[in-house]
């Protein structure tokens, strides 16, 4: 049973070892991720993750495809994937201070074109950061690419007062849900 992760996050496939899980290949989808009008946040990260599965399963026929995504929403308010300095310096001073949603949607597709989905929910609190505090983080680059403008995984982990949920769906892949799914695809697991 070939796995293939729809994914180009290299901290997916970090956190699929994290369970022994070591898929046999990496093709990431490459599809529009604009959100659609007024899309809420759930429901765009579901509709996202399960676009990617189903681009990468047309090229892999029989395998299983593992695809998610994840999105840092402030209410109805879906936050980017910080490319600028503007964009992040705009998305930490929206979170300072505040609390904040992450959703992490997976999609499994299995050999028959099954899709199986599942959406970890989980609240992110961050410390009122000061202006320091940002341009130090923004130093860092590490926002580059990432949703909300931070990674949990790194430096921003000391910006943080409070989790709730999973750590692991907040770095962008919930290993319960992953495990879980792929079990129930038939999927060999230690």
């Amino acid at each position: 049973m070939r796995l293939i992760l729809a994914s180009a996050s290299p901290r997916r496939h970090d956190l699929l070892g994290q369970i022994g899980i070591v898929p046999d290949a990496v093709d990431p989808a490459d599809i529009d991720e604009t959100p659609r009008k007024a899309e809420l946040p759930a429901l765009y990260a579901a509709r996202v993750a399960a676009e990617k599965g189903v681009a990468v399963a047309a090229r892999h026929p029989g395998a299983l495809v593992l695809s998610g995504d994840t999105v840092v929403a402030v209410g109805r308010r879906i936050l980017p994937k910080a490319e600028s300095e503007a964009e992040a310096r705009a998305c930490l001073t929206l979170l300072s201070g505040r609390r904040h949603r992450v959703l992490s949607a997976i999609t499994l597709i299995d050999g028959d074109g099954r899709a199986r989905h599942r959406m970890s929910d989980n609240i992110v609190i961050f410390k009122r950061l000061d202006q320091a505090e940002i341009d130090v983080y923004i130093a860092s680059d590490e926002w580059r690419g990432k949703a909300g403008g931070y990674a949990i995984q790194g430096r921003a982990a000391g910006l943080i007062r409070t989790i709730m949920g999973s750590h692991s769906a907040i770095m962008g892949l919930p290993l319960y849900e992953t495990r879980t799914l792929l079990k129930a695809a038939g999927y060999p697991l230690d």
